[in-house]
């Protein structure tokens, strides 16, 4: 190769470096206008989201109506062992805004609970679950970015201090009185109305979150006790008598709260046969 050959291959590479440069950029510039420079920098929790749909459902457990989860599948799908391996890797430190934060922790928080049930599949209630000398709300459940944390340390060391008090009708413990789990991960552009919605739902239901006495004037209200451990949260917002009014059926009436409903612990899912057996058994060993 002479040297105005070679000269010429160089102006041919450099050419197509300058083309692929130019293609890059154009990429970037508009994944920042229609991602946004926030969203480039998010967690994906679509995975989440076809887990919820796949393993999650309307069901009725004791007469309660509430979303079961089919927890002994749900342990055994590849997907939800990739996104903890995601989660492990992932810094949160990536996150910008509020919205961002909010709903990733929450999504988190929900996966490690679920992630605790599945671990220890089958069992009667999360409360079951135990480390050394420590409840289950305090035993390292999952990693985020290299480091292990508990429930306790995201709800009450992460997602309190954000201070919006729906976070305690998104958040699940995986018992029957707990707010439902969702079948959408949350996300940061639709949060607030995710939030309401979880919100709404979970007091529209007499079992679990609200129930008023309609045959009186004089309105009596038993409340989920997450208003009573969670009261301080609400102060925020007026306190929780004033916040729960919007969600009365007549706010005209007079009213009161008279006291809180029974919180049932056992876990939202459809023990089979074989999974019943497996839970007597480990009873009987704990036993010996």
């Amino acid at each position: 190769m002479n040297g105005t050959q070679s000269k010429q291959l160089m102006l041919r590479k450099g050419s197509l470096i300058t083309k692929f440069l130019k293609f890059d950029f154009i990429l970037a510039f508009l994944s920042f206008f229609i991602l946004g420079p926030t969203h480039a920098n998010a967690f994906n929790f679509s995975e989440w989201d076809v887990l919820l749909k796949k393993y999650v459902k309307p069901d009725l457990i004791d007469g309660i109506s509430l979303n079961s989860v089919a927890y002994g599948k749900l342990r055994l799908d590849p997907v939800f062992h990739q996104l903890e391996s995601n989660l492990r890797l992932f810094s949160p430190a990536k996150l910008s805004t509020h919205q961002e934060k909010l709903a990733f922790w929450i999504n988190v928080y929900n996966i490690f609970a679920v992630k605790i049930v599945t671990d220890n599949y089958p069992l009667k209630s999360i409360k079951n679950v135990r480390g050394l000398f420590k409840s289950v709300w305090k035993i390292k459940a999952g990693t985020v970015g290299g480091q292990k944390y508990s429930l306790d340390e995201i709800e009450h060391g992460i997602l309190r201090k954000m201070g919006d008090p729906r976070i305690h009708t998104a958040i699940v413990c995986a018992s029957i009185s707990c707010p439902n789990l969702s079948k959408n991960a949350y996300k940061s552009e639709k949060l607030n109305e995710q939030l309401d919605m979880q919100m709404s739902d979970f007091l529209a239901n007499p079992n679990k979150g609200m129930r008023v006495d309609n045959n009186q004037q004089h309105k009596r209200i038993l409340l989920s006790p997450i208003f009573d451990w969670f009261a301080e949260d609400f102060v925020s917002v007026g306190g929780v008598e004033n916040y729960i009014q919007q969600f009365l059926p007549d706010s005209k009436a007079t009213w009161e709260i008279v006291g809180y409903l029974n919180y049932d612990w056992e876990v939202t899912a459809h023990l089979t046969a074989a999974e019943n057996r497996e839970l007597r058994r480990r009873v009987r060993l704990a036993k010996r």
